[in-house]
């Protein structure tokens, strides 16, 4: 029901993150854009035809949303770092109906030539201290990914690191079949991906 869509580096303020990023990955973002309903803005990386990367922080310009904002953004404390991964599905109301409490409610978006449905936690945060992923639904004919320029970066793998992870594994097995999503049972939550470079390996 889930495919992995896009993983998500959060920043207390774009240009920091998106220069952190750069400078780890030896690549440049590209750009993205404002989320008018959510008041954050973004830059974006390749993953591949159907995957990719995204620095995001709430934008200083940007409206309230009356609702903590996704990604547990207004709770970030200064830095940058990997938080989150969202994960899409056919049909957003069907894979909330099998996802764990506090998933989220479905906004309807839009971004330029994009649209999609967001299931966004009253609490900011998707369960499992963020490790759930959030769900996204794209509804119109275009996807992120291959408007990208690729830049041969691609997913290793991705960590889990919970000290339950026995429950993440069981929320998401009926949901999600990727390999390269790992759930390590950990003291600490916190999320790890591994990214192929043309200069080789990173580690988030």
């Amino acid at each position: 029901m889930l495919t992995l869509d896009h993983i998500v580096v959060t920043s207390s303020a774009l240009a920091e993150g998106v220069a952190e990023t750069e400078a780890r990955l030896g690549q440049s973002l590209l750009p993205g854009g404002e989320h008018a309903a959510m008041g954050t803005h973004n830059r974006l990386l390749s993953l591949g035809p159907e995957e990719y990367f995204e620095v995001i922080a709430v934008d200083p310009e940007g409206r309230d949303p009356g609702q903590p904002r996704w990604y547990n953004l207004d709770a970030r404390g200064p830095g940058t770092g990997l938080t989150h991964w969202a994960a899409r599905c056919p049909d957003i109301d069907a894979a909330l109906a099998q996802a764990p409490e506090g998933a989220g409610v479905p906004w309807d978006l839009a971004r330029a030539d994009l649209r999609w449905k967001m299931a966004v936690p009253e609490s900011g945060q998707t369960p499992f201290d963020g490790l759930f992923p959030a769900l996204i639904e794209w509804t119109g004919p275009v996807h992120p990914a291959p408007l990208l320029q690729d830049t041969g970066v691609r997913l290793r793998e991705l960590r889990l690191h919970s000290p339950v992870a026995d429950a993440l594994r069981a929320a998401l097995a009926p949901l999600l079949d990727d390999p390269r999503i790992v759930m390590q049972e950990s003291e600490t939550v916190r999320l790890e991906a591994v990214l192929d470079t043309p200069d080789g390996p990173v580690t988030l």
